[in-house]
C-alpha cells in the first residue's frame, strides 16, 4: 500500500518482455513518429510560406497540425525511450505533465475541429458573407478559444486526478499516463469527482459533436443543390477530409473512454490507445492532402524548393 503523497514515480505498461520485441516496438513507433513529424511539418511549412494558402481554412489546418505534433510528442518519445533503455518508469511530475499536455492538446484539437466545421458551413452555405464573418481577427479569436478551452479542460482534469489519494500501487496499465488507468489506483470513492467532471466534459463534447453533425447536414444539402458537377466536386473535396478526420477522432476516443468495463483488457486498451493517440497525427496530413489540389501543389513546391536549396548548398560546398 502506498499513498499518493509518497509516490515518486509510476511504472508504465511494457510492450514486450524481450529485447528483440522492445526493439521492434521502438522501430514501429519511430516510423510512425517520423511520419507524423514529416507530414505535419510539411503542412505547417506549406501554409506558412505559400501566400495562396493564407486563408481561414488553411490557418485552422496549420493550428491543427501543430496540435497533432504536440499530441504525438507527448506520449510516443517517452514510450520509445523506455523501450530503448529497458525501463518502465516515469516520474510523478512527468506523469502529471503528460496528462496535462495530452488533455490540453486533445481538447484543443476537438474544439478546433468544431471551429473548422463552422468555417466549412459559412464557406458553402453563406459564401457571400464569408469574408465578413471569417475575417482574420475572428479567425485568430476562434483559434485562441480552441487552444484556451483545451488548456482549461486539461487544468481541471489534471488537478482533479492528481488530488485523489492513490494507494493501489504505482503500475499504470498503459504506455502513457492515461486518466482512466490512474483512477484504477485510487483507494476511495474520491475518484467519483473525476467521473463527475468527465460527465460534464462529455456533455460539452456531445454538444460540439451535434454542432458538427448539424453543420454537415446543412453543408451537404447545400452542396447537392449546386448545379455544376465541378462545383459539387470542389465542395466535397473541401469537406470530406475534415469529416474523415472528425470520424476517426470521435470513434476512437469515444470507444477508449466509454467502452463498458466487460470489454476492458490490457491488450484491447493498448490497441485503442494507439488508435486514438498515435495513429491520427500520422494519418491526418495524408487525409487532408489526398483530395486537396491546392495543398498538394503547395507541398510539391515546398519539397522541390527544399531539394533545390540542398542541391545548391551541396554544389557550393563541392566547388
Amino acid at each position: 500500500m502506498s499513498n499518493s503523497s509518497s509516490l515518486t514515480e509510476f511504472l508504465l505498461l511494457a510492450f514486450a518482455d524481450t529485447w528483440e520485441l522492445q526493439l521492434l516496438h521502438f522501430s514501429l513507433f519511430l516510423g510512425i513518429y517520423l511520419a507524423a513529424l514529416l507530414g505535419n511539418g510539411l503542412i505547417i511549412t506549406a501554409v506558412a510560406c505559400d501566400h495562396h494558402l493564407h486563408t481561414p481554412m488553411y490557418f485552422f489546418l496549420l493550428n491543427f497540425s501543430l496540435l497533432d505534433l504536440g499530441t504525438i510528442s507527448t506520449t510516443v518519445p517517452k514510450s520509445m525511450a523506455n523501450s530503448l533503455w529497458n525501463t518502465r518508469a516515469i516520474s510523478y511530475l512527468g506523469c502529471a505533465a503528460q496528462v496535462f499536455l495530452f488533455f490540453f492538446l486533445l481538447g484543443g484539437e476537438y474544439s478546433l475541429l468544431t471551429v473548422m466545421a463552422y468555417d466549412r458551413y459559412i464557406a458553402i452555405c453563406k459564401p457571400l458573407h464569408y469574408g465578413t464573418i471569417m475575417g482574420s481577427r475572428a479567425c485568430v479569436k476562434m483559434a485562441a478559444a480552441a487552444w484556451g478551452s483545451g488548456f482549461l479542460n486539461a487544468l481541471l482534469h489534471t488537478g482533479n486526478t492528481f488530488s485523489i489519494p492513490l494507494c493501489k500501487g504505482n503500475v499504470v496499465d498503459q504506455f502513457f499516463c492515461e486518466i482512466p488507468q490512474i483512477l484504477k489506483l485510487s483507494c476511495s470513492d474520491s475518484y467519483l469527482r473525476e467521473v463527475g467532471l468527465s460527465v460534464v466534459s462529455l456533455c460539452l463534447v456531445f454538444g460540439c459533436f451535434v454542432f458538427i453533425v448539424v453543420s454537415y447536414v446543412q453543408i451537404f444539402s447545400a452542396v447537392l443543390r449546386i448545379p455544376s458537377e465541378q462545383g459539387r466536386h470542389k465542395a466535397f473535396s473541401m469537406c470530406l477530409p475534415h469529416l474523415a478526420v472528425v470520424s476517426l477522432f470521435v470513434s476512437t476516443a469515444v470507444f477508449a473512454y466509454l467502452k463498458p468495463p466487460s470489454l476492458s483488457s490490457p491488450a484491447l486498451d493498448l490497441v485503442v490507445a494507439v488508435l486514438y493517440s498515435v495513429v491520427p497525427p500520422a494519418v491526418n496530413p495524408l487525409i487532408y492532402s489526398m483530395r486537396n489540389k491546392e495543398l498538394k501543389d503547395a507541398l510539391k513546391r515546398v519539397v522541390s524548393w527544399t531539394f533545390f536549396s540542398s542541391g545548391n548548398i551541396a554544389f557550393a560546398l563541392h566547388k
